[in-house]
């Protein structure tokens, strides 16, 4: 017998042990031999625990099925059940395409896309969007009201994100109805904001977006519920980081290309134009930053369609409810794959056989995840009571969290505040304090350095992400990169009043280096957002207590995100106005510095958890 087998008779006594009540530790559940025993294994920190045999996780078979498996095995040894090669896995061997169900992680993107696209948008002409409404106001008041219309999105977030992952957790609710109500809600409030002409009108439907809107902590839940191997996770929790990064990137420019139409493309919509008539379009004219508005409502109408059409309930209790939309659109989808497809012959049953292989591999991911309740009873699964969902470990993720979003939104807010507001004259400018001003970029340009950011998340996400992570392992690379990427940037940021240009003063900064500098800034904070907020996501999900809390804690992590990234950009857009008052434009971003740090602090107090750290009678072992 070779140093990495075990005898079938071990096997049993460990499996009709756990069967009587004794729950397995890690070392009781790790093979024997030099693969599993590792002294220096942190059960927290290594990233080794996604390739380890982990009987807890793995719900796929009961404990009388797997000793039935070993007593039909004829071999008086058996191999080990999980490979040396797999126990030493690497990020970089699972690759995009490995990914189960990636119909509807597809769907869940689509559905992603929408928001942070009509979000990110109204970055690009916010700052002159509430200077129309107002042209008397100053840019330090034009900077604290931008505050407020970001708060007014998060604060209600904030106040709803919780009850919507409850209704989530609901089996007369489930998910999925959550998610077209929430996008249903957020339509609305767009086309709200595209005839908004005051700003009352404004925060009122930003805050009814927020209010109507609780996908985000929805759909993390439903990932780890497609993507249940602990493997794929931290590419599958990086699928809406990577949709937000797309909307970035596109969000901004079409804002900013888009807006004030009349103006940016006279020759169509202007006066004696193809479709202006003599005096331009009217309602153009009257609300020059509706257009970009109304095409991101567009994109809502495809969302919703897709997802009442395409995307499956994955709430344990409701899974095999029926879902008539849903009938209707594989019915659909196989009369469109057979229209389309050329018929022969010779290859007539292999077309037919791929036509239906989604609904197979729906099938299949069906059966897997639906072998626990149907394998040895039929009774309810036992559910956590509300209050035992606080455990420490909880705590400490959630307090990690907040921080972390409260200076990486306040980032957001600033910067486009930073980049908008008008130059300040040279002789107010003196390293290496006395100085103020942003840098004056008008929308258009301003939506491409804003969507400079998804492009380098893009580039990070797709190139090095997975690869560090497997490395260093989830919790030490969460911690290096909270420490050593945002204070640095927070601290350099304000020092881009000073870059010298080819243009004076009070003329907008141009010139090569000065999108060098913007460059280098905005590489090593999406550096450290790229891998910080997707394994936020993980760490939420893992410290998971039970699984029938798992919506609620998403909800709750939800909410307190929200209220992060509402109470960030309020304070820290009035310190700014505050600092161009005193010709300090380097306060607000110093103290978010300084918070970055105590935020960077709070994550030595977490561990990584295995998302079942509480178990109540009925709970399958």
């Amino acid at each position: 017998m070779n140093a990495t087998s075990v005898t079938t008779n071990e096997e049993k006594q460990h499996l009709l042990k756990e069967e009587e009540g004794g729950r397995l530790s890690d070392s009781e559940t790790t093979l024997a031999g030099d693969h599993s025993r590792r002294k220096d294994e942190e059960d927290e920190d290594s990233d080794s625990t996604y390739g380890s045999l982990d009987l807890h996780s793995e719900r796929s078979s009961t404990v009388p099925e797997l000793v039935a498996h070993l007593e039909q095995e004829g071999e008086a040894t058996a191999k080990p059940a999980v490979s040396p090669k797999s126990q030493s896995w690497k990020l970089e061997d699972v690759r995009w395409r490995d990914l189960p169900r990636k119909d509807q992680l597809l769907i869940l993107v689509l559905a992603r896309l929408a928001e942070p696209l009509a979000q990110t948008s109204m970055q690009a002409y916010i700052f002159y969007m509430l200077k129309s409404f107002d042209e008397s106001l100053s840019d330090a008041a034009v900077a604290s009201q931008t505050g407020f219309i970001s708060g007014s999105f998060t604060l209600a977030q904030c106040v709803t994100a919780v009850w919507w992952g409850r209704m989530a957790d609901k089996e007369w609710v489930g998910r999925k109805n959550v998610i077209v109500f929430g996008l249903m809600g957020t339509l609305m409030a767009t086309i709200g904001i595209a005839f908004s002409r005051s700003l009352a009108a404004l925060m009122f439907f930003r805050f009814m977006g927020g209010a109507l809107n609780g996908n985000v902590g929805v759909m993390r839940t439903m990932i780890s519920e497609i993507v249940k191997d602990r493997k794929y996770q931290p590419k599958a929790f990086l699928v809406l980081p990577v949709t937000f990064n797309i909307g970035v990137l596109i969000g901004p420019v079409l804002g900013g290309w888009l807006q004030s139409p009349v103006e940016t493309f006279p020759s169509l919509f202007g006066k004696d134009s193809v479709f202006g008539g003599a005096d331009g379009v009217y309602w153009m004219r009257k609300y020059p930053y509706a257009l970009p508005n109304l095409v991101f409502a567009g994109v809502f109408v495809f969302s919703i369609s897709l997802v009442i059409f395409g995307l499956e309930e994955t709430h344990m209790d409701r899974r095999e409810w029926p879902d008539r939309p849903l009938e209707i659109g594989r019915s659909f989808a196989r009369f469109v794959l057979k229209k389309f497809r050329k018929q022969s012959t010779t290859d007539y049953q292999v077309l037919e056989a791929s036509t239906d292989a989604f609904e197979l591999e729906t099938q299949r991911h069906q059966r897997n995840i639906s072998l626990i309740s149907n394998a040895s009873t039929s009774k309810r699964r036992p559910k956590l009571a509300y209050r035992r969902i606080f455990t420490p470990n909880v705590c400490f993720t959630f307090l990690a969290a907040c921080l972390l979003h409260i200076h990486v939104a306040t980032f957001n807010n600033l910067w486009y505040l930073f980049l908008s507001t008008p130059r300040a004259p040279t002789t107010h400018r003196h390293f290496p304090l006395s100085f103020t001003g942003g840098l004056g970029l008008p929308p258009s340009t301003l939506g491409f350095a804003i969507g400079l950011i998804g492009v380098i998340g893009l580039c990070l996400q797709f190139g090095v992400y997975s690869r560090v992570v497997a490395r260093f392992g989830v919790v030490n690379t969460y911690r290096t990169f909270c420490l050593f990427t945002f204070p640095c940037v927070y601290l350099l940021t304000p020092y881009l009043a000073l870059v010298s240009t080819k243009s004076i003063s009070p003329a907008p900064a141009d010139g090569v280096f000065v999108w060098i500098v913007i460059s280098a800034i905005l590489f090593l904070q999406v550096l450290g957002r790229t891998f910080t907020l997707p394994l936020t996501q993980i760490l939420v999900n893992n410290c998971t207590p039970h699984p029938s809390a798992l919506a609620s804690v998403h909800g709750l992590a939800s909410s307190l995100s929200s209220g992060s990234r509402t109470i960030g950009p309020i304070i820290f857009s009035t310190l700014y106005g505050f600092g161009l008052k005193k010709g300090r434009v380097w306060i607000a971003w110093w103290i978010l510095a300084v918070e970055a740090v105590v935020g960077a602090s709070a994550t030595w107090l977490l561990r990584e958890g295995d998302g079942h750290e509480i178990w109540l009678e009925g709970d399958e072992e």
